[in-house]
């Protein structure tokens, strides 16, 4: 039985709150709900104050808003290249990023430049695999993804190169990028933007985007322009990709599962799917975060592995029910 889908967006409005709750008040030095509250209304320069809005709020804020990037992402590449598998990186954007993120590690680059190499990297990747899969004309998903998973795999060589030629020293930060981190991420206010306007743009599709799910005779049957809707679905996905992962590495899982799940609890209504997801990926992501933070404190687990742990059994759970209902007489 299918959760309505208001029940199911109050729930995911509540479960968000709550995570960001237990986000900012857990850590290596812990806060009570009454200290979280004046540390959040006080402006003088206390403990809890600074601890809030220097390091926990604004890193529960880019897990969130990053979490939701890569769950938006999958939904539409899933769209794209009607893969049940597909998720963000399929199509190499995070190889891209990463390349150019170890390099700049290499060269001792600021943070900020950082993320300006990465987002560059991204860009070139996501230019690459659309030049090459349509140089003919003729763009399929097919081919696209083929296309994708080649200079996926071309990317993952350029890493091990680099990590197998990279001294002692910053390879542990590469590491943890690329497993995903977010000690040191700060989503700005553009991260919030993209996925605000790419939220609202994918509902507005949301029908083309139903339609599109079931084969491309029927969309053209029902005079959907399928090239341009899938450059459109393209560029917007690997757009969401790319800030996701200059914010936080390469965090696996949440862009794959989240839209599975959401697809088993509310159904594949897009007009449902985009909103659910995102919020899905936010918490997600957010509560992963917090554990990856507080397991092992004052030591902090890359956030990868934590959404694997996290996501992999829940969403078996999800599936072997949804199959033992479909198997009822």
């Amino acid at each position: 039985m299918q959760i309505p889908f208001k029940t199911l967006i109050i729930l995911l409005l509540f479960l968000s709150l709550l995570s960001f709750l237990l986000a900012i008040s857990s850590g290596s030095y812990s806060l009570s709900l009454q200290a979280v509250w004046h540390g959040l209304l006080d402006d003088s320069n206390s403990t809890a104050h600074a601890l809030l809005w220097q390091i926990r709020l604004p890193r529960a804020y880019t897990a969130f808003v990053t979490g939701g990037l890569l769950a938006l992402a999958g939904v539409l590449m899933q769209v794209l290249l009607r893969n049940p598998l597909a998720d963000p990186y399929i199509l190499g954007v995070s190889g891209g990023a990463s390349v150019a993120a170890m390099l700049s590690l290499l060269s001792g680059l600021s943070l900020q430049l950082l993320s300006a190499s990465a987002f560059a990297g991204a860009l070139l990747s996501i230019l690459l695999v659309f030049s090459l899969s349509s140089g003919s004309g003729n763009w399929s998903p097919n081919r696209l993804l083929l296309t994708g998973v080649v200079l996926a795999a071309g990317w993952g060589a350029c890493i091990n190169f680099i990590l197998s030629l990279t001294p002692d020293k910053p390879l542990r930060s590469m590491l943890f990028w690329l497993m995903g981190d977010l000690s040191a991420a700060t989503a700005g206010i553009g991260s919030l933007i993209v996925l605000l306007l790419a939220s609202l743009a994918s509902v507005f599709l949301a029908r083309a985007l139903n339609i599109l799910a079931q084969g491309d005779l029927r969309a053209q049957a029902l005079g959907i322009e399928i090239k341009p809707l899938r450059i459109g679905i393209f560029m917007l996905a690997s757009l969401l990709t790319a800030f996701a992962v200059v914010n936080a590495g390469s965090i696996g899982f949440i862009g794959l599962i989240v839209p599975h799940m959401l697809r088993l609890i509310c159904g594949s209504d897009h007009r449902k799917l985009v909103p659910a997801s995102v919020l899905l990926g936010g918490i997600l992501l957010l509560i992963s975060d917090t554990l990856a933070r507080t397991l092992i404190a004052p030591q902090q687990l890359p956030v990868g592995v934590i959404t694997a742990f996290i996501g992999v059994p829940f969403f078996l759970f999800l599936l072997n029910r949804f199959y033992a209902r479909q198997s009822r007489p």
